[in-house]
């Protein structure tokens, strides 16, 4: 099966049915989308099929629509992407095991909202678990990131 990720394109050999999640990470090596909990509920494996942000584990891989973007694919080569600049300004991380599924459905936010209110974050965002409970420091990254965008 061939697939777009990150703008490369792959060849892999893999049945369809493999979860999208494993055929990045054991197929292809891209192991910045990370397995948390398989069934959906906590966002660790979100990346984007044609800028969508979609749960990995739960999509085929034979059933994938478009081109893949995991968070190695986010930025260009010479800068950061908002959002992970964000990040980085608001010392969003603490373990960091889930801020690559955060990263990618937060910049899915603002590509549908440019200004996001508190409540719209909290709506979208309450998909990405984060056990360490940053969560006042992923709204303030995001309202942050909004603006260097809205800005560009």
């Amino acid at each position: 099966m061939d697939i777009t990720v990150n703008g490369t394109l792959h060849s892999l050999d893999l049945p369809d049915d493999t979860p999208l999640l494993w055929a990045l990470r054991d197929g292809l090596g891209i192991t910045g989308v990370k397995y948390g909990c398989g069934i959906a509920q906590c966002g660790a494996c979100t990346v984007h099929i044609d800028g969508q942000a979609v749960r990995s584990c739960q999509v085929a891989l034979g059933d994938t629509w478009g081109d893949v973007t995991t968070i190695e694919g986010l930025s260009d080569p010479n800068a950061l992407h908002p959002v992970q600049q964000a990040w980085i300004a608001h010392q969003v991380a603490q373990c960091g095991y889930c801020q690559s599924g955060q990263i990618m459905q937060a910049v899915d936010l603002l590509s549908l909202n440019p200004a996001p209110t508190d409540e719209d974050i909290d709506q979208v965002m309450s998909g990405n678990l984060c056990r360490c409970g940053t969560y006042p420091r992923i709204r303030a990254a995001i309202h942050t990131a909004a603006s260097m965008m809205r800005e560009a």
